[in-house]
């Protein structure tokens, strides 16, 4: 089996971790390949080779880090249909399936096929430019025009606290004219990230929809809306703004201009995430959210009430 590894070079028990996986590597006939920023802290590793020299032909990427890590691995393995192993090397990891404890154990799982795949819904979020505005190299320098997400596309401002003017289509039926802070365009995987934060619904992440969720809107008439996964999003940046960015998944994404539209929708290719049996959405949710927790605080070691 290949196995791609990706991961958090800043963490810094990196060499001792890349150490583990190379022996579980070498007793299951598994050939690692690593992807560039991790081959420095993997001296004495038996890899096989770069990942790029692998890539797509590996059986499942793994990612050594938090949820970060994992939607940086996804922008790389959902285009291309290869799973997706999280193993959680941060604080909360809320998309990882497995904690660092359990690594040996989960990668001699997906070496013998014992496991589950989950197929998330992903965005394919675009930039279509306004013809009203000259562009010039320094306006295009590290900007793109199309992403891949499995999370959410957040048009916001970047600058001073001002409220955003937006227009909101769902495909040619206009949501509204929002003022807010901005607006959040997640999947149900994302439901659980910024857009929950902003006052957006949990949704169980094999639901086939995405939510449109206001930031901070001026007025209680315009509230986060679901539609069906079939629906185009398009969001147009009204007059007069200013220093108004798109992210993509917390990571990557473009400056915005008057004008300029951000349409997402349904990607042809969903992130596959490997699981194992047992486990399932609100038994994380409980156990890394604290979801339902309803029972009072403790009071010097007893249970208030």
């Amino acid at each position: 089996m290949k196995l791609g590894v990706l991961g958090n070079p800043g963490y810094p028990d990196l060499a001792d971790l890349l150490a583990r996986l190379g022996r579980v590597a070498k007793a299951n006939e598994i050939s690692l390949y690593l992807h560039d920023d991790l081959i420095d802290a993997a001296d004495g590793v038996p890899y096989a080779g770069d990942l790029d020299s692998a890539w797509p032909d590996v059986g499942c990427l793994l990612t050594l880090g938090g949820d970060g890590t994992l939607l940086r691995g996804a922008r790389l393995a959902g285009p291309s249909g290869v799973p997706i192993l999280g193993c959680n090397v941060g604080r909360l990891g809320f998309l990882t399936s497995i904690p660092l404890s359990e690594l040996e154990t989960a990668v001699e799982r997906v070496a013998s096929g014992e496991y589950e795949q989950d197929e998330r819904l992903a965005l394919d979020v675009r930039l279509q430019r306004s013809p009203r505005r000259p562009r010039s190299d320094a306006d295009d320098e590290g900007e793109g025009d199309a992403f891949y997400a499995l999370n959410d596309a957040v048009v916001h401002k970047s600058g001073f606290a001002r409220l955003v003017q937006l227009r909101v289509w769902a495909d040619d039926d206009e949501l509204g004219q929002y003022s807010a802070d901005g607006i959040i365009i997640s999947t149900a995987t994302g439901s659980t990230a910024y857009s929950l934060s902003a006052g957006g619904p949990i949704l169980v992440p094999s639901l086939d929809a995405i939510i449109a969720t206001p930031i901070c809107p001026h007025t209680m008439a315009v509230r986060p809306v679901v539609l069906p996964a079939t629906a185009r999003i398009t969001v147009e940046i009204d007059t007069g703004a200013q220093d108004v960015v798109l992210t993509v998944d917390g990571q990557v994404g473009s400056r915005l201009h008057e004008g300029d539209r951000v349409i997402a929708q349904r990607a042809a290719h969903p992130v596959r995430l490997i699981r194992f049996p047992g486990q399932t959405f609100f038994s994380v949710l409980r156990r890394k959210l604290k979801w339902g927790d309803v029972r009072p605080p403790e009071v010097g070691g007893k249970r208030a009430g």
